[in-house]
């Protein structure tokens, strides 16, 4: 996933030393006249292509998590694979094996979107609804049934979330499906019962 990213900086000391012999040339010679000038200049021309040869660039490091050579996708992967993590994360915790089964479900299917997205980042516009709303929205309804469900009314909100999962789960796969589809796929319906659990059962922000 991470990319090393090699950029070349060149050096400063190429200006500093052209700029210290054209000043030390106009201190000592008459570059009033044109022929000190153009004298001045080139000694300055000189010293800058020498110190050059001798002072290469500097090759800088940066790590970044994509490098898809799109601004706007690579952030929007960086993204995923943050709430991915945190999916992740959360499932770790979860006792659960049948909502652990389908969120590890997402997980994969959400890695393996990411992948495909990162080696053709044309197909980014297929997954920004996924990006953008699904995913995020997911992470949400399990963070709260796990963390934020209280009262006689618990255990049925938890049950709804762990049957609902499944579904859930089935939809990343299908938005993982429509990538490798020739045209791509209304995936709305299949997250119809995502948009509701969160504005039902006290599970929406």
């Amino acid at each position: 996933m991470s990319k090393i990213i090699r950029t070349r900086k060149p050096s400063v000391l190429p200006y500093y030393a052209a700029a210290l012999v054209f000043v030390v040339l106009c201190a000592v010679l008459p570059v009033y006249r044109l022929w000190a000038l153009a004298a001045a200049l080139a000694a300055a021309a000189a010293a800058f292509l020498a110190a050059k040869k001798v002072c290469p660039p500097r090759v800088v490091e940066t790590e970044v998590p994509f490098h898809t050579g799109v601004e706007d996708v690579d952030a929007m992967l960086a993204d995923i694979q943050q709430k991915l993590d945190t999916l992740h994360s959360l499932n770790e915790s979860l006792p659960d094996p049948q909502l652990s089964a389908a969120m590890t479900r997402m997980e994969k299917a959400g890695r393996s979107i990411v992948e495909v997205v990162e080696a053709n980042p044309a197909k980014a516009k297929q997954v920004r609804r996924f990006a953008n709303y699904y995913l995020p929205d997911a992470v949400n309804v399990l963070q709260q049934s796990r963390q934020g469900v209280r009262g006689e009314n618990a255990a049925a909100i938890r049950a709804e979330v762990e049957h609902n999962a499944s579904s859930i789960a089935t939809a990343f796969e299908n938005q993982l499906d429509a990538l490798y589809a020739a045209e791509s796929m209304d995936l709305s319906a299949d997250l119809t019962v995502l948009q509701n659990m969160l504005k039902g059962q006290g599970l929406s922000k």
